[in-house]
């Protein structure tokens, strides 16, 4: 049995972190999910705005575009939408063999929405009606205006990845936006097929305290708060009111393990899979952390059910001087304002790409 296939076992689906048309053109996409046991994929603008500026398969679409659309931003989701569709079809079979859980792809509405209710409802619906997959998650971040948002998306149907997600509290908020937006359905007499995941970024924690903590403790805060989120999961599915709700049922808003890529190169490239291997969770990981942990990683012991281990490392790392609240608050914002930088960074891209190519 491969590495991969090892992770698929335990019952962790394993997702990919970008996607360019390159891979899509080229078969690649296609042979990481025959060979890799890939059964999903994650975009962000930072992702789009590398593929957009290094590329040039994006420059016919974009001149085609350009001689009617004035706006650069909707020719970006034009091209997004192109992508993701043909990435959502790749993946379709899986979504028809697990019966909706698995198999999908995510949009993310423009981060400069991060604190617009209204204009992150807006705008996730009219994406998600214009792409037209059931296997494609619209993403919202967990801020405190995404969270009204996500409520009313779930409510209205449509499936959403719940982004920027740092601590166990931004995580149960998350979940509730989740389980709030399944009741209300519940109220309408509608399904409750509405599928959400919770992607909660491993190792900007890492990053973010390497210079603060004792060397015992750097580039362990992560794992531990994906641990301490993991136990918040296993108890919120086993509630009371979540098994109501299956009944009727609606899925889990599975845990997304997002952002575990090691940024230190003094670590194993695949820490971050091998140490949070969990059943019935999401473990997305960009290309290169992928074909590492293909090559060389390995499977773990699991993620301990209890969060007793990781909430005594935390007690730890408070007693070294981290303020774990602040922090938490500190890295949705700076990346929130991270995307936001890579967003305007895109659309000038589109926008520049456009006004050349249709004089050309």
């Amino acid at each position: 049995m491969s590495i991969t296939a090892r992770l698929r076992h335990v019952g962790q689906s394993l997702w990919i972190d970008n996607i360019t048309r390159r891979m899509l053109d080229s078969g690649t996409l296609a042979t990481y999910i025959a060979t890799l046991d890939v059964t999903g994929l994650t975009s962000n603008p930072t992702i789009f705005e590398k593929a957009v500026s290094n590329a040039t398969e994006y420059d016919t679409q974009i001149r085609a575009l350009a001689a009617t659309v004035t706006d650069p931003e909707r020719i970006f989701f034009e091209l997004a939408i192109t992508d993701l569709t043909r990435a959502a079809d790749l993946f379709r079979p899986v979504h028809e063999r697990t019966g909706g859980v698995d198999g999908f792809v995510s949009l993310e509405v423009s981060p400069t929405l991060a604190n617009d209710t209204k204009g992150t409802v807006e705008q996730a619906r009219a994406l998600h009606a214009k792409a037209n997959r059931k296997n494609l998650y619209i993403k919202v971040p967990g801020t405190k205006e995404g969270l009204p948002a996500i409520e009313e998306l779930i409510a209205a149907g449509v499936p959403v990845n719940v982004t920027l997600l740092f601590s166990k509290e931004q995580y149960l908020a998350a979940a509730e936006a989740y389980l709030r937006g399944l009741e209300r359905r519940v109220q309408k007499g509608l399904g409750l097929d509405v599928s959400s995941v919770a992607s909660l970024f491993v190792s900007r924690w890492d990053r973010a305290t390497t210079s603060t903590l004792p060397p015992n403790l750097v580039n362990t805060v992560g794992i531990a708060v994906a641990s301490q989120c993991y136990a918040a999961y296993l108890d919120l599915i086993s509630s009371d009111r979540f098994k109501a709700l299956e009944q009727k049922g609606a899925h889990p808003q599975r845990l997304l393990y997002a952002s575990t890529g090691t940024k230190d190169p003094a670590l194993p490239a695949s820490l971050y899979v091998t140490a949070l291997a969990s059943p019935n969770t999401v473990n997305t990981m960009p290309e290169e952390t992928l074909l590492a942990f293909a090559k060389e990683g390995a499977v773990g012991s699991l993620v301990p059910a209890d969060g007793r281990a990781a909430d005594a490392r935390l007690a730890e790392i408070t007693k070294a001087g981290v303020n774990r609240g602040q922090l938490a608050d500190k890295l949705q914002v700076e990346g929130r304002d991270a995307f936001i930088k890579s967003w305007r960074d895109l659309i000038a891209v589109v926008e520049k790409k456009a006004g050349v190519l249709a004089k050309a």
